[in-house]
C-alpha cells in the first residue's frame, strides 16, 4: 500500500485506489477504531460536495465506521467547514469531508477533521495508515446491538447558516448591495444564496444547479469569467466565487476585476488592524504570495510570516505565532477568531462587511494592495521526484534568481493535491516575468514530462 495522505488528506480519481469502496471501508474502520479511545458513545460527522461519487464514499465509510460500534451522523453535501463546525457543535469524535475541492468531478478525496474542528494531524494520518496496512483490526467486529447507527441530520444547513451569521455583529445587513455569487455547483449551491439574501442583499446565483458532475466544470473560484461578466453585466457591487467544497473565495469588485486570496488578506488586515482585532498586528501568509502583499504590508506596518503553503500549515503558524488572520493566494483564509479552518463563505462575509460599512466601492478599496507582475504555470507531470536533484531545473532557477535580483523572485513545486508542478515568477515588468516563466517552464518540461 502506498502512502494514502498528501497534504490535504486523500485524494485521487473515484474508484481508482485509493479512492474505492474497500479502501473507504478501511478508512471508516481505522477512524472508528480510534474514536473509540474515548470513554462515552462515539459518533462521527460525514459531510460531502456534490460529486457523483460521494454517494459510493459515504455509503462506504459509514458502512466501516458502524461496522466498528460508531454511530455516524450524516450532513449531505454541505461546505468543507461547515462540517468542521458540526463536528464540534454535536461533540462528536470526528468529522469526515468527502470531496477533492477544486479538482474536477471525476475525483474525490477524504478530508478528517478532529473533535475541536482543526484537521487531522501528521501523527494521526500516520496511526490511520498504520492500522489500514497491518491489518490489526481486521478481527474487531461488534455484533447485535453493538453495532453502530447512521442517521441524517436535517438541520445541518441551519445550524451552520446561524454559524456564519454570528462572526458579524448583531446590526451588520447587506441591504442596498447588489451581488453575484458563483457556487461552482459545489458545496455552496444551497446554503451560500441563504445566507446573503437573509442578510439583506440582493443576490445573483450562477453555477449552482449541480448534476454530480458539472463540479467546477468552468467555473467557481478557479475560473471567474462568468463572474466577472454578470458582476458588470448585472451592476453587481461584488461578486464572490467558492470552490467545489467551499473552502475557498476570490472575488471581483463592481468593474469585474479579480479580488484573489492575496487582495482579500490585505483589505480584511487593513480593516482588523483599524479595528483592534488583527492579534500582534501580524499575518501569515506562503511563498505563493504575491511579492506585492509584501509591500502593502510593509506600508501598513503589518508584521507578516511565511508558512509552506497549505492551509493546515498556515494554521500551525498562526497557533505558534498568536495570528487572527492567515492565508493563501489561491483564496484558502482563516479567520481564526470565527473558525478553525479556511471557510470562503466566512471570507466572504467580512469582505462584504468592510464594503458595506465603508460605502465605497470594492475597487476603491482593494487599492490597498497592487500585485507584482506575475506569472503562475501549471505543468501536468507523470511523477514526482525531487526538484532539488535535477541539476537543469536548479541551473536555470538560479539564473532567473541572478536576473531578478531583489526585484523579484521564483518558485518552482508541486502541488500537494494534483499531478503537476507549478512554476511562478515575479518580477518588475510583465515582459521580464513572462520570459523567464517560459523559460523555466521549458525546461521543467523537459526534465519531467
Amino acid at each position: 500500500m502506498g502512502k494514502l495522505f498528501g497534504t490535504d488528506g486523500i485524494r485521487g480519481i473515484a474508484n481508482v485506489y485509493p479512492m474505492t469502496v474497500e479502501m473507504g471501508v478501511a478508512i471508516g474502520r481505522a477512524i472508528g477504531f480510534i474514536a473509540k479511545k474515548h470513554d462515552k458513545r462515539h459518533r462521527i460527522v460525514i459531510g460531502k460536495d456534490t460529486r457523483l461519487s460521494g454517494y459510493m464514499l459515504e455509503n462506504a465509510i459509514t458502512a466501516g465506521i458502524c461496522s466498528m460500534g460508531v454511530d455516524v451522523f450524516l450532513l449531505g453535501p454541505v461546505p468543507t467547514p461547515a462540517t468542521a463546525y458540526i463536528t464540534q457543535n454535536m461533540r462528536a469524535d470526528a468529522g469526515i469531508v468527502i470531496s477533492a475541492s477544486h479538482n474536477p468531478y471525476d475525483d474525490n478525496g477524504i478530508k478528517i477533521f478532529t473533535r475541536d474542528g482543526y484537521k487531522l494531524s501528521f501523527k494521526l494520518e500516520d496511526e490511520i495508515e498504520e492500522i489500514i496496512s497491518s491489518g490489526r483490526i481486521n478481527d474487531i467486529r461488534p455484533v447485535a446491538q453493538e453495532v453502530g447507527r447512521a442517521k441524517r441530520i436535517d438541520d445541518a444547513i441551519g445550524r451552520y447558516i446561524v454559524f456564519c451569521k454570528q462572526s458579524l455583529p448583531a446590526d451588520m445587513a447587506f441591504d442596498g448591495l447588489r451581488v453575484v455569487l458563483d457556487c461552482s455547483n459545489g458545496a455552496t449551491y444551497k446554503i451560500a444564496p441563504i445566507i446573503f439574501r437573509e442578510l439583506g442583499a440582493e443576490v445573483i446565483a450562477l453555477h449552482n444547479t449541480p448534476d454530480g458532475m458539472n463540479i467546477n466544470r468552468n467555473c467557481g473560484s478557479q475560473h471567474i469569467e462568468d463572474l466577472r461578466q454578470s458582476v458588470v453585466q448585472n451592476r453587481a457591487d461584488i461578486g464572490l466565487a467558492f470552490d467545489g467544497d467551499g473552502d475557498r473565495l476570490i472575488a471581483c469588485d463592481e468593474q469585474g476585476r479579480e479580488i484573489d486570496g492575496d487582495a482579500i488578506m490585505a483589505i480584511c488586515a487593513q480593516s482588523m488592524q483599524a479595528a483592534g482585532t488583527l492579534a500582534n498586528n501580524r499575518v501569515i501568509i506562503t511563498p505563493m504570495s504575491n511579492f506585492g502583499l509584501r509591500l502593502a504590508f510593509d506600508k501598513m506596518g503589518i508584521s507578516y510570516e511565511e508558512a509552506d503553503v497549505g492551509d493546515r500549515n498556515v494554521l500551525a503558524t498562526m497557533q505558534q505565532r498568536g495570528a487572527t488572520l492567515g492565508g493563501e493566494q489561491s483564496g484558502h483564509i482563516i479567520f481564526l477568531n470565527h473558525h478553525t479552518t479556511g471557510d470562503g463563505i466566512m471570507s466572504a462575509l467580512q469582505l462584504l462587511a468592510i464594503v458595506q460599512n465603508r460605502q465605497v466601492p470594492l475597487s476603491e478599496i482593494a487599492a490597498v494592495f497592487h500585485p507584482a507582475p506575475q506569472k503562475l504555470v501549471n505543468i501536468t507531470v507523470p511523477a514526482k521526484p525531487p526538484l532539488e536533484s535535477i541539476p537543469a531545473i536548479q541551473e536555470a532557477e538560479a539564473r532567473a534568481r541572478q536576473e531578478l535580483g531583489n526585484k523579484g523572485r521564483t518558485l518552482i513545486r508541486y502541488s500537494g493535491t494534483q499531478s503537476m508542478c507549478r512554476v511562478m515568477v515575479e518580477g518588475p515588468e510583465q515582459e521580464m516575468v513572462d520570459r523567464i516563466t517560459s523559460t523555466l517552464v521549458g525546461v521543467v518540461t523537459q526534465a519531467l514530462c
